[in-house]
């Protein structure tokens, strides 16, 4: 079943932010929001975070339907430019997941921070995993600049419209409720702090939000719990996204198969794409390989710092110039790009930095 909506070189911050942050969403205050700028309104900034004429890892630049390519690697990746040498897309060999390069958005949440994330990147899924020299597809000379020009929800606008802050109630043709404010679990009785990783309890899996029984390839057939509907925990939440809304395809285990597994440990050791940060069971801390809808992975289990138990996806510094990530989360009880019992942030000291150990891009 599916809705009825439309489903480098290294990164440094100032080039991944974009351009100064904006101003939340008229209307929004106090709830969530987007703001869409004119496109090309942040000058020469590049989608995948990187400038593709100063990067040290860069091949020779060809052309290919009017665009130019150039490859460059760790990781393997193919760099669409502009004739100024501005990039427009990256694309990782391995890898479904996209990054374009589009209008300015600012993407905002002030129930729970301050900080906002003002971004030209957009996030899609390609048709199949990424093979270099697949610029000079028939697929491709039609995919690219359709895509390159589309501006329907991407992988940022879906996330948003499941945020915890509030979101509108979407239904498709057969009457599922396929998108609004989603909620992280039910309230765990053995756990009195608000604020607590687990005063809202897991296992609420992306069928359990949309309340439907689902039939995975395998056959495998499960079926939503009642109390659970309408919830969405951290992995079940990037499932509901890129599986259920983006077309990724899903399998209900937590070892290998085709698509994305069922856990937070299992999408980061067994998931389909590109690993990009091993864990090592100590904070990762070089995000320099990191681009915008990068999957990132935590420890945060007290005494087992090499446990992945959380993850959400890499949005982009933010309007201090930090690396914020998004990510249903307990406290917030749902989908969040805020701060509430830790900041959604991967650098410093603060709790989920502490505990963040991997990315692996799709």
């Amino acid at each position: 079943m599916s809705p009825s909506s439309p489903s480098s070189s290294s990164p440094s911050r100032r080039t991944l932010l974009a351009g100064a942050a904006g101003l939340v969403l008229a209307g929004t205050a106090g709830a969530l929001g987007y703001e869409l700028h004119n496109r090309g309104g942040t000058g020469s900034t590049s989608p995948g975070g990187g400038d593709a004429a100063s990067a040290g890892d860069s091949g020779p630049v060809t052309q290919s339907g009017g665009y130019r390519f150039q490859r460059q690697s760790s990781p393997g990746r193919t760099v669409a430019l502009d004739a100024s040498g501005n990039q427009l897309a990256v694309f990782t060999d391995g890898a479904r997941t996209v990054v374009l390069r589009g209008p300015s958005r600012t993407f905002s949440e002030p129930r729970t921070t301050d900080a906002t994330v003002t971004t030209e990147a957009w996030v899609r899924l390609l048709p199949s995993e990424w093979k270099q020299g697949e610029e000079k597809s028939a697929w491709f000379a039609q995919w690219f600049p359709r895509t390159l020009n589309d501006t329907s929800p991407d992988v940022f606008a879906v996330a948003f419209e499941y945020s915890s802050a509030g979101a509108k109630d979407q239904y498709n043709a057969q009457g599922v409720r396929f998108a609004g404010t989603a909620h992280f679990g039910p309230r765990n009785p053995k756990v009195s702090g608000p604020l607590d990783f687990a005063y809202h309890a897991e296992q609420s899996d992306f069928y359990d939000y949309l309340g439907i029984p689902w039939t995975f390839p395998d056959g495998t057939q499960v079926q939503p719990e009642k109390a659970r509907y309408g919830d969405v925990d951290c992995s079940g939440f990037q499932r509901l996204l890129w599986g259920y809304r983006m077309g990724m395809p899903m399998h209900n285990t937590d070892t290998t198969g085709v698509g994305l597994p069922r856990r937070a440990f299992a999408i980061a050791a067994y998931g389909p794409g590109v690993l990009l940060i091993p864990n090592t069971g100590t904070q990762a801390t070089d995000l320099s390989v990191l681009q915008p809808g990068d999957l990132v992975f935590f420890g945060i289990l007290k005494g087992q710092p090499d446990v992945i138990d959380h993850c959400g996806f890499y949005m982009g510094p933010d309007s201090n110039g930090r690396p914020r990530f998004y990510s249903s989360r307990s406290a917030a009880n749902g989908p969040t790009m805020g701060d509430l019992a830790g900041h959604a942030l991967l650098d410093g000291t603060d709790f989920y930095a502490r505990g963040f150990r991997g990315a692996r891009r799709l």
